[in-house]
Parts: structure tokens; C-alpha cells; sequence
């Protein structure tokens, strides 16, 4: 069964643009990104994909000249299938593995303009970058994340309650009782977690005991994939800092920690778990003024994993610790909640180029100060603290709206929506309402 995304309105907006160039879709593996095509693929005459990795005889009609007419051409006839401009969906899966292939994307922009062409792949990131150039300007990209809390509440049956929470705001909460259920539903989420397997299997038999096994084999899957990095960093090396991102989760990213060899090497390794989408950085900034990203400073990162289904099973959280604690502060010192509202806020944003996350803090001799999330709406910067439960002190917060002149907060925690002077307060299952302007 297929549970509908937000991409999909995306997806369905590209194919009916008039200036519709060859699509890219990104993302990790095992988001969605294939699922989403043939969904697509419902409103086309014809749908044609070629798996790159299974199917490695159309490697070579992409050998030689790129005539992308001789290319399709060729490709309807070894597959018996008809390639017709308009009213057939060309899908490239696993394109990584036949970088000519990304290289023609362009010259269907050029040289065939009225065919729909879709291209996705796994570890498709590394590809990419070694190509030199592959059709800045001529292909589009959309970036796809796992679930989001608000997909998942379509997914299962919760449509007309989660239109109740977008219509709330700190102005005009939502009654109690669905408020209450929305955070047994997020307590769901947060050990079921975003991808898209996990949330299926639960939508059906609503097993989360069942799931924990499904989230086993997709952990198994990823560290598999460390083998395929190989030519650029040792397996064990990019095991070790892939667990270093799970244990350090809620402070700032301690290299030297990580594993036992040079900080070069971690670094490496680090930055390759991020091309694959594993793991995403949250980047100090000085907030002084926007863009974000004028005044970051990358000696100063946190990194949170890209779904909180992994990451509680990878750390053990105890199931029943989390679906019956009134507050998050004990699972790993609430780290679970921040990272949740990181990945809120990226899916949030628009899918036409990737987030980027920053966080804002102050060290100095008795006066420290740390704002978890800082946003940009418009002009204005936001500053966004995440609270575990339904209470905490805000003087990070107040200090943040002294010393930056900025017109007001959000709290986000479990509490139902509300305000408080110059705060407001969302639940921390309608942090993605926030909409966060794109950097």
C-alpha cells in the first residue's frame, strides 16, 4: 500500500511544468524516492525504469555519443517498451552506477524537452561529486527525507485530527484530548521513526514491537553500504563514527572521541556519512544578522542522525521507558526530542534544496547560554528551544531576545500551544508548522 508524501504534490506539479527540465530526486536510502516515482507513474501512459544495478546491458547504449534520441531509441527497443514524448515516465534507478548516464540528464533538456525523465539512486551523492559537471542549470533536483510526523499522521488515519493542529496556533490551541493523543502518537514516532518501511508495517499491524525488527534490518542495510565507501574510508572507521554520532547526540560533536585515529580521518569519515544523508550537521552561528550561514563557526558542530526510529534503536531505548514517561528528559537527556525537532524542521522546508540547521550558544565565565535551533522566517531570526517535558527555564532564551534585539521566541515541548510574553509555545509534535524560510 502506497501512504501518500508531500513530495508527491511536487513530483506532480514537475510533470505538468512547461519548463519542465530532467529531474533528480535525493535523499538516503530507502526514503522513498522510488515508491514516490511510481506513484507519479499512475498519471502517465507508459512508465519505463531501468535499474542502473540490475540491469547492466543498458550500460552500453550510454557509451559513445549521447544522443539521447539514439538512447531511447535503443532503450524502448531492448525493453519492449515504448518511449513516447508526453506520454511516458523514463525512470533512471540506481543511476549511480552509470555516471554516463547522469551525464546525459542534461542533453534531455536540450536535445528532448517534451520527455519526462526521473533519475535516483543510493550513495547517488558520491557520483555526483565526482563528476565535473552534470547540467548545472539543465536538471533539477528535489530532496527527500524519511516521514515526517505529519506524514505519518495521514498514514495512520489521523488526516482530520493533524487539520486541527494546523489550524491551532499560540493564539488558539486544540482541545485537550486530541492534544493528548497527538503526544501518544508522537511517542509512536519517535521509536518508530520516518522511513518509510517502518511506518507501513505499523500503519497495518500497529506492532511496534514488530517494527523494532524492521529497523534492525534497514541499521543492517546501511552499515552494509560502509563497504561500498571503501575506496574512500576504512568500514570499521565508518562504523565507529557512525555510533559516535548516536552516543555524542544532544552536545557538541567531539572528534577526538569518536574513534581511536586522527581527527583527518574522523573528519572524513564524518563527512562522508552526511553525503549519504546518514547524518545531518547542525552548525554554530553568531545569529547577527541573515543569511544563517554568513557567521558559522564549523569548529563548533552537533550532528544528529537523519531518523529517530534508528537512532533509538541503535542507543537502546527501553520501549515502554519512552511510551510511558510524561516527559523525554531521562531518554538520553532528552536529546531524542532535539533531535526530532531538527529533522521536523529540514522536512519542513522546502525540497528544493537541502536545510541547513544552525544552533546559537554563548560561553562565558558564569553566564553560558545555548539556543538549540535558530531559524530564519523572513528577515527575522527565530530563536526555537526544545523542551522535554512541559517545563524548564528559559534563560538562554530571554538572554537570546535581550542581547538580539529579536521580536519574540518559540518553545517547543509538550505542552499544548500557548504564549508566554514574548515566547510562543508549540507542541513539539507541530514544530514543522514553523515553515523556515530556505537559506
Amino acid at each position: 500500500m502506497y501512504y501518500k508524501r508531500q513530495i508527491d504534490r511536487h513530483l506532480l506539479e514537475w510533470s505538468k511544468s512547461k519548463d519542465r527540465k530532467p529531474l533528480i530526486l535525493r535523499g538516503a536510502r530507502q526514503v522513498g524516492k522510488s515508491s514516490s516515482v511510481k506513484r507519479l507513474a499512475e498519471s502517465f501512459e507508459n512508465f519505463v525504469e531501468i535499474n542502473f544495478e540490475k540491469n547492466r546491458k543498458v550500460h552500453n547504449l550510454f557509451e559513445g555519443d549521447l544522443d539521447v534520441y539514439e538512447i531511447c531509441k535503443n532503450l524502448a527497443i531492448q525493453l519492449r517498451k515504448p518511449i513516447i514524448p508526453n506520454k511516458t515516465l523514463l525512470f533512471f534507478d540506481e543511476i549511480q552506477s552509470c555516471p554516463n548516464a547522469i551525464s546525459a540528464l542534461r542533453f534531455f533538456y536540450e536535445d528532448y524537452p517534451t520527455l519526462h525523465v526521473i533519475a535516483a539512486g543510493s550513495l547517488l551523492e558520491f557520483a555526483l561529486e565526482e563528476l565535473p559537471s552534470f547540467g548545472v542549470g539543465r536538471i533539477q533536483s528535489l530532496f527527500m527525507y524519511p516521514f515526517s510526523f505529519a506524514e505519518f499522521m495521514t498514514a495512520c488515519g489521523e488526516e482530520l485530527l493533524w487539520n486541527e493542529v494546523c489550524n491551532a496556533s499560540p493564539q488558539k490551541p486544540i482541545i485537550n484530548v486530541f492534544h493528548e493523543k497527538c503526544v501518544e502518537y508522537l511517542k509512536n514516532f519517535l521509536l518508530i521513526g520516518g522511513m518509510p518501511a517502518a511506518v507501513a508495517h505499523f500503519a497495518e499491524n500497529q506492532d511496534i514491537l514488530a517494527v523494532q525488527k524492521v529497523l534492525d534490518n534497514l541499521i543492517d542495510t546501511f552499515q552494509n553500504d560502509f563497504i561500498k565507501y571503501k575506496k574512500r574510508q576504512q568500514e570499521s572507521l565508518l562504523r565507529d563514527v557512525f555510533s559516535a554520532v548516536v552516543q555524542q547526540s544532544g552536545g557538541k560533536f567531539n572528534f577526538s572521541k569518536a574513534a581511536e585515529v586522527s581527527v583527518y580521518n574522523i573528519k572524513q569519515s564524518l563527512n562522508l556519512l552526511i553525503m549519504a544523508g546518514l547524518v545531518i550537521p547542525v552548525v554554530h552561528s553568531s545569529a547577527n544578522g541573515i543569511p544563517l550561514g554568513a557567521e558559522t563557526n564549523y569548529k563548533k558542530q552537533k550532528m544528529i542522525l537523519f531518523d529517530t526510529g534508528i537512532f533509538q534503536r541503535i542507543l537502546g531505548v527501553e520501549l515502554a521507558e519512552l511510551l510511558f514517561a510524561k516527559s523525554f528528559d531521562l531518554i538520553n537527556k532528552g536529546a531524542i526530542a532535539e533531535q526530532f525537532a531538527g529533522l521536523e524542521l529540514i522536512k519542513s522546508a522546502s525540497c528544493d534544496m537541502p536545510q541547513n540547521l544552525y544552533f546559537w550558544t554563548r560561553e562565558k565565565n558564569n553566564s553560558n547560554a545555548e539556543i538549540d535551533y535558530i531559524i530564519q522566517k523572513g528577515e527575522k531570526i527565530i530563536p526555537v528551544e526544545i523542551k522535554s517535558g512541559t517545563s524548564g527555564k528559559m534563560q538562554s532564551m530571554h538572554l537570546f531576545l535581550s542581547e538580539k534585539q529579536a521580536e519574540y521566541g518559540i518553545r517547543a515541548s509538550l505542552e499544548n500551544f500557548g504564549q508566554y510574553d514574548k515566547i510562543k509555545v508549540f507542541p513539539l509534535y507541530a514544530i514543522g508548522n514553523l515553515k523556515i524560510t530556505k537559506q
